[in-house]
């Protein structure tokens, strides 16, 4: 079965984490120091926020599929939906390893297919690498 997923960019992770835990009322499944994400069952979302002062708002969209199958019924319906497809295949990105690939909507919003099959220490690598800022460090949130 597929989830929904959608990243926020936040200003403030600490703040934000703490709003979603109290929301979701549940603690994140990840917690670093510029990402939080939480893996919800109702409902049905892998629900990220990230850390960007600078540009805050949605930051995509996506599906994301539980096999390598899956990930395959979703890479046909991108290529339905007629958009230019950016194959990204294998990569580490939000401390996870996935193969994804990306296509835009006619609106300009970014939409995520992705599959992930491990967990990583980093945020990313290659086009996903971005400095951390140590000085917005977060605050494990309160249930």
């Amino acid at each position: 079965m597929k989830r929904f997923h959608v990243n926020v960019r936040v200003k403030n992770l600490g703040e934000s984490a703490a709003f979603y835990t109290a929301l979701f009322n549940t603690a994140p499944t990840v917690l670093k120091e510029d990402y939080a994400k939480w893996m919800l069952e109702d409902p049905r979302i892998n629900f990220a926020i990230s850390l960007h002062p600078e540009n805050a708002g949605i930051e995509h969209l996506g599906i994301q599929a539980e096999s390598e199958e899956e990930l395959a019924e979703v890479y046909g319906n991108l290529k339905r939906a007629k958009g230019a497809i950016r194959e990204e295949g294998k990569c580490t990105c939000c401390y996870a390893k996935s193969e994804k690939s990306w296509i835009t909507d006619p609106q300009g919003v970014d939409w995520e297919a992705f599959y992930t099959f491990g967990e990583a220490t980093i945020y990313g690598e290659g086009a996903n690498a971005r400095v951390t800022q140590p000085e917005a460090a977060v605050a494990q949130p309160a249930l």
